[in-house]
């Protein structure tokens, strides 16, 4: 399977099995050609209004390619404050934007060609256009069609996973809760932008299945593997959400992947998960025993203070 990938790539190199794809070994293998890391620039002509003196101002497009709990919405709210970047949200959340490649491929139309119509967009002078597009939202089961119109449009795609998946797992979970329960005031919230609102999502502790835990961490580093395969003729590149957060250079290495000028990017999102990991999974105990001795011991310890 993969092992490694272009930071501003056209291709994953197969040196190995997929027991050799783990989060934290996932490599450079080489630089790749100047041609990879220039963005193909285009020059949108909208049905529904004129982009006046802009005409003659290029425009990248672009796709964020992730899943759901990943840090996608406060990574898109990071590249919507760019005076020049309309990312468009989770467009094809909506069932019937994609349930045949027809659709998916109109309405793809529509959003390179400034015709989709979000609070985010910026119309006449973005300079660069996107979506934000989760695996399970016919990404994967039209792959083929999809990446044949990303490449002939040009179109670059920017991966966001995250490294611990059992975090991940969390915060499925919570959020899947607060469906239902609605902790704030009656209202669900996916995102929120206030210490307050953090505090009382978080306050729900869910209990993780730790009989099918294992089995469920391996078909999610499948299914992201999957995805990298399917796209590795893509111009793209691979982001982690905690480097995002740890790291704010990564935001500039987003800019110059999309040939942005560079400007400070922020959210006004709020983590709702801080802290230690145990603090928020009720059945902790039978979580770290199961985990314990095996390969992803590591997401039990990751990113912040350590269970005691």
């Amino acid at each position: 399977m993969l092992c490694g990938f272009y930071l501003y790539g056209t291709c994953l190199k197969h040196v190995g099995t997929f027991t050799m794809l783990k989060f934290q070994n996932i490599q450079l293998i080489q630089k790749p050609s100047l041609e990879a890391q220039i963005p193909t620039l285009h020059y949108p002509k909208p049905e529904n209004f004129s982009r006046g003196e802009c005409a003659l101002n290029p425009v990248r497009f672009f796709a964020i390619i992730s899943m759901q709990r990943s840090g996608s919405g406060w990574f898109e709210t990071l590249l919507n404050s760019h005076i020049n970047v309309s990312s468009n949200g989770e467009i094809f959340s909506v069932i019937d934007r994609r349930n045949n490649v027809s659709n998916i491929l109109q309405t793809l139309e529509r959003v390179y060609n400034l015709d989709w119509f979000t609070s985010a967009s910026k119309n006449e002078c973005s300079a660069a256009v996107g979506l934000k597009w989760m695996l399970n939202q016919g990404l994967m089961e039209h792959h083929r069609e999809i990446v044949e119109y990303f490449n002939d449009r040009g179109i670059s795609a920017i991966f966001l996973f995250r490294r611990n998946l059992l975090r991940r797992m969390v915060s499925i979970l919570a959020n899947s809760y607060d469906r239902k329960a609605k902790l704030l005031n009656g209202t669900h919230k996916s995102h929120v932008h206030s210490e307050q609102e953090a505090a009382a999502l978080s306050s729900y502790k869910p209990i993780i299945n730790s009989t099918s835990l294992i089995s469920d961490l391996k078909e999610v580093e499948m299914i992201t593997a999957r995805a990298l395969e399917n796209f590795n003729s893509t111009r793209h590149m691979v982001l982690y959400y905690e480097d995002l957060v740890t790291n704010q250079t990564k935001l500039k290495d987003v800019q110059e992947f999309l040939g942005l000028p560079l400007m400070e990017l922020t959210s006004r999102q709020v983590k709702i998960h801080k802290g230690s990991l145990c603090d928020f999974v009720s059945n902790w105990d039978d979580v770290n025993k199961t985990l314990n001795g095996t390969e992803y011991e590591r997401f039990l310890h990751a990113d912040y203070e350590e269970c005691h």
